[in-house]
């Protein structure tokens, strides 16, 4: 089986840069997208041709919206957080049920909000103060998740973009003594945390000892170039699956001019 989590950046862009050949090479067993920034009825005609579609465009124009593509049918998809009253219409969370061949799950979408830095100004305190809030919100849903699936003998996991480099080992620039925004200690903090509820970072756990794998570099001042990247888009997954895991990976680009989007995505497989 296998699972992959890719925030395009913008559907409609992502086409026009390679995302069908992609697709069809890359062949995923189910695809959790973020960032899909489009109405439903202006998503690129026939781009998701013999999977099935899950998708939260929200109600934020031009903005968020995460998706689930699947061969599978899904049983039944489900869209926000559990207990979540500020963020439902931000198109941030979604998940679906599934029955395969490796077993029943749960697979979520997750695109967590930006933050900042919150010494630099007060509308950046009010920034990072509702990242957090998301972030408690989130946890919380994590273990409504986790015992759910336990009791329905379902894996879980949640893929997508975190926006947190969660170990030195997910940052290019972990030396860094200026307050980075997605390194803050306090995010870090969360999502270390937010493991203990029962799950597993899978593709940490494949790569240990590794810098990286990255998966995110900005368009901008050579970062791709000279490999100043963030692993911040992740596999999240209850530790019974997560020991099925045999490869997990971000599936970088060959080049600059062939990125589909500033995000790479990161494949999973399972046997």
């Amino acid at each position: 089986m296998k699972l992959v989590t890719f925030n395009v950046n913008g559907i409609r862009a992502a086409d026009r840069r390679g995302f069908r050949p992609w697709l069809e090479t890359t062949h995923p067993d189910i695809l959790a997208l973020q960032e899909v920034r489009c109405p439903v009825d202006q998503i690129p005609e026939d781009i998701f041709a013999g999977y099935h579609v899950a998708y939260d465009p929200g109600e934020l124009a031009g903005r968020n919206g995460v998706a689930l593509i699947s061969r599978a049918e899904p049983r039944d998809v489900r869209i926000g957080l559990v207990g979540d009253e500020e963020f439902g219409h931000e198109g941030r969370y979604i998940e679906a049920d599934y029955d395969l061949e490796i077993g029943n799950i749960t697979v979520a979408s997750l695109y967590l909000p930006k933050g900042a830095v919150p010494q630099e100004s007060e509308a950046a305190q009010a920034k990072f103060e509702r990242k957090m809030r998301f972030c408690v919100t989130l946890a919380d849903h994590f273990r409504s998740s986790v015992a759910r699936a336990e009791k329905a003998k379902r894996h879980y996991t949640c893929l997508g973009d975190y926006n947190i480099a969660r170990t030195q080992q997910d940052l290019y620039n972990h030396k860094s003594k200026k307050p980075l925004d997605g390194f803050l200690p306090e995010e870090r903090t969360w999502l270390t945390n937010t493991l203990d509820v029962g799950l597993s970072d899978v593709v940490r756990a494949l790569h240990p000892d590794d810098q990286g794998p990255y998966s995110w570099w900005s368009w901008r001042g050579g970062s791709w170039d000279r490999g100043y990247g963030w692993r911040i888009d992740y596999h999240l997954t209850t530790p019974d699956l997560a020991e099925r895991a045999v490869f997990g990976d971000t599936d970088k680009a060959e080049s600059y001019e062939a990125r589909i989007s500033d995000h790479a995505p990161v494949i999973v497989e399972y046997q």
